[in-house]
């Protein structure tokens, strides 16, 4: 039977939903009309507005980092579409598949002077690595079949812009669902893993470095962690990996990472990276042999001398890994000193986390925040002074850490909390964010409010840009414009119909903190913090 005639917007919606897409974020625009009534007249997706476009694209980021699958976020044409880089530039920086649908000016008003028009292929050109102008109704399934395909197969960013007047034109053109794609299963043969293999069992000091490509193997790492006899250290990608209280893992590397581990991670023969892609300067072994594994050739050798790249999914290599190592006799001298620096750091953290007194140390609210939320918890981080700090003393126990990987923007925290809460309603979400941060988005309390999402934002409230202060000062240079003029925030939050506690005293912390978790309402915390100078600013 033939299909019936539908509109464009009325497809997308269709298509959207077989592609799994629960909700689209975004702002309404005038392009965008004919998308916001087929919205408005369906149940399946859900539409979230929010107060600004970059933090549309902020939550699309953030909630296809949580869940590996498609988020979408819409803009107007113009100011709309441009609004939406900076959280499409995370997506872009984490590897999120993310889709943006744009507005764009209506076919006739295409390269002419009309207001708000801009080439938007060319303005996605940076971040999307697939960009298309709907043309004709009758293509909009094989354009959104191309963008879902390059986001989930790429873990990238895609975009179509359509024309204002195509969102209410019909078409035939009928939805169907993704192809179904079999992932081969141990894939690899022995014999294929036997070069790694023989670099392996030449090591005498092994060392692990996991980021976020290996979040779906913690249980694996720590197994082979104890067969190899090697120390494991974690990117900022990896928080949470692996609990803190296992006894092979020294912590973090870079800002915020265990200040001692470059000494050790220098001194090592052989390492084997499991989906992270950086180290910091200042860590790399000179004469180390290095194998990565990595599911994306591209991610190869991407800033480190790797001696062999393995192409595929860890959970597929690491357990033949394991076999081959089963009998492999492991440096105990080794792990005993991998041991030496964790301890030593165990006890530093443990003192910097206890520091008492008003205004609060940031170490201290990192304790506090440990020590009071679940162990499923979501903790969505902005960026700035309390990511390193957070990364420093915040040892987790199977809590979830969203943050701004690569891209670094502040902004990230709140938009990524509510898209958290939006996805898993019934984890205890945490956004911990920084003044500066927190004033790009503060308008989407509202956000949190409008929906009913009883998230909690924690605030490390010092006055200023302290990590760029901290970067001036080391530098021994002058500085001006780190200062910030901050509202009221419990009064700001609650105009907003948030409860507010404003924390003056580290005695007065862990008693706001769990009041605020227990609400059933958004609530936000206000830290009274030190401008403390972090310790390890370069």
């Amino acid at each position: 039977m033939k299909q019936e005639n539908r509109q464009v917007a009325e497809l997308i919606l269709d298509q959207l939903k077989l592609f799994g897409v629960k909700r689209i974020y975004g702002v309404v625009g005038d392009t965008i009309i004919g998308l916001i009534d087929a919205i408005a007249e369906q149940n399946d997706i859900q539409f979230i507005a929010v107060k600004h476009e970059s933090a549309a694209a902020f939550m699309a980021s953030a909630e296809a980092k949580l869940t590996g699958r498609l988020a979408v976020c819409t803009a107007t044409m113009g100011p709309g579409a441009t609004n939406l880089l900076n959280g499409l530039g995370d997506a872009y920086a984490d590897r999120a598949p993310v889709l943006a649908i744009t507005g764009q000016a209506p076919r006739n008003k295409i390269g002419t002077e009309f207001q708000q028009y801009i080439d938007q292929q060319e303005l996605m050109k940076p971040f999307a690595a697939y960009s298309a102008n709907l043309a004709s109704q009758d293509a909009i399934i094989d354009l959104m079949h191309k963008a879902a395909q390059t986001s989930l197969g790429q873990r990238a960013v895609s975009h179509i812009s359509i024309p204002k007047d195509l969102f209410n034109m019909t078409t035939d053109a009928a939805p169907r669902p993704l192809p179904a794609v079999i992932e081969g299963v141990s894939t690899f043969e022995p014999n294929s893993l036997e070069q790694a293999v023989h670099i392996m069992q030449s090591a005498q000091q092994p060392m692990i470095l996991a980021g976020a490509g290996a979040m779906e193997v913690s249980e694996e790492i720590k197994e082979l962690s104890e067969l190899w006899g090697a120390g494991i250290l974690t990117s900022l990608g990896g928080k949470g990996l692996i609990d803190a209280s296992f006894p092979n893992l020294l912590g973090g590397i870079g800002e915020g990472g265990n200040p001692h581990a470059p000494e050790v991670f220098k001194e090592a023969d052989v390492v084997l990276m499991i989906g992270a892609t950086w180290w910091p300067e200042g860590y790399v072994p000179k004469n180390a042999r290095i194998i990565q594994i990595d599911k994306n050739l591209q991610n190869v050798e991407k800033s480190i001398p790797t001696e062999l790249g393995i192409a595929g999914e860890a959970g597929e290599v690491l357990p033949q890994l394991k076999k081959r190592l089963s009998t492999f006799s492991a440096n105990t001298e080794w792990l005993a000193r991998c041991h030496e620096v964790r301890d030593r750091w165990e006890a530093q953290n443990e003192q910097e986390g206890s520091q008492s007194g008003s205004p609060v140390h940031p170490a201290r609210i990192a304790r506090a925040l440990e020590c009071t939320v679940a162990e499923d918890a979501i903790l969505a981080l902005d960026t700035g002074d309390l990511t390193v700090w957070m990364n420093r003393n915040f040892r987790p126990s199977g809590q979830t850490v969203l943050f701004s990987g690569y891209w670094r923007t502040l902004g990230f925290g709140l938009p990524a909390a509510i898209a958290a809460k939006l996805e898993q309603p019934e984890k205890q979400v945490i956004a911990v964010v920084g003044d500066g941060g927190l004033q790009m988005t503060l308008a989407d309390l509202l956000t949190a409010t409008r929906y009913g999402l009883n998230i909690t934002v924690v605030l490390f409230n010092n006055g200023s840009l302290q990590m760029e202060r901290d970067k001036i000062k080391a530098a021994d240079e002058k500085e001006v414009g780190v200062e910030l003029t901050n509202p009221d925030f419990v009064k700001v939050a609650e105009a907003c119909g948030w409860q507010g506690f404003r924390v003056e005293s580290d005695t007065e912390l862990e008693a706001a903190l769990e009041k605020a978790f227990l609400a059933n309402q958004p609530t936000f915390v206000d830290v009274y913090t030190e401008q403390a100078f972090f310790p390890e600013t370069k």
